[in-house]
């Protein structure tokens, strides 16, 4: 059994390395990229919509740490570059639903094979356990902090 306070130096050191990496994954894909195309976060609103289908704006911003506002200035431009288009939702008269395009299907494509292609290059030498190992801790990490009991802890304090 874990004692309370025996996995916070584990904790920090594991939410400190992943900060870390996705600075550096963000600094990477501009690498990659380039700036112009397409920032990190109109990517990752694309990856949403191919990954889980059409979604209203408030749904994709309840899926992630960041306000209404935000995603629908990423919506409104992917929009304009003709990545995604919005469409009626028969389940709310004035919250449209967001669709990916065939044309940001064909880019977050290219730009898949692109990563792919990098990271085959980049070989770092990883075996295939210790990632799949790391994705897990990750998630649940991820499951807890999104569970009743982490608000629980951050509720505790009013």
């Amino acid at each position: 059994m874990i004692r309370p306070g025996e996995l916070e130096p584990e904790l920090g050191e594991l939410m400190d390395a992943t900060v870390a990496l996705f600075h550096r994954l963000r600094a990477a894909a501009a690498e990659l990229h380039g700036q112009g195309d397409l920032t990190a976060a109109r990517r990752g609103v694309l990856q949403g919509l191919q990954r889980d289908g059409d979604q209203t704006v408030p749904q994709m911003a309840r899926a992630r740490p960041v306000s209404r506002q935000h995603i629908q200035t990423l919506v409104n431009a992917l929009a304009d570059d003709g990545l995604v288009e919005l469409v009626g939702n028969p389940a709310h008269k004035r919250s449209k639903l967001v669709r990916i395009t065939d044309a940001g299907r064909a880019l977050l494509r290219s730009m898949q094979a692109r990563e792919a292609e990098a990271l085959h290059r980049l070989d770092p030498g990883i075996d295939p356990w210790r990632l799949r190992e790391a994705t897990q801790v990750l998630t649940e990490l991820r499951i807890a902090l999104e569970g009743e009991r982490w608000q629980d802890v951050v509720n505790d304090g009013d």
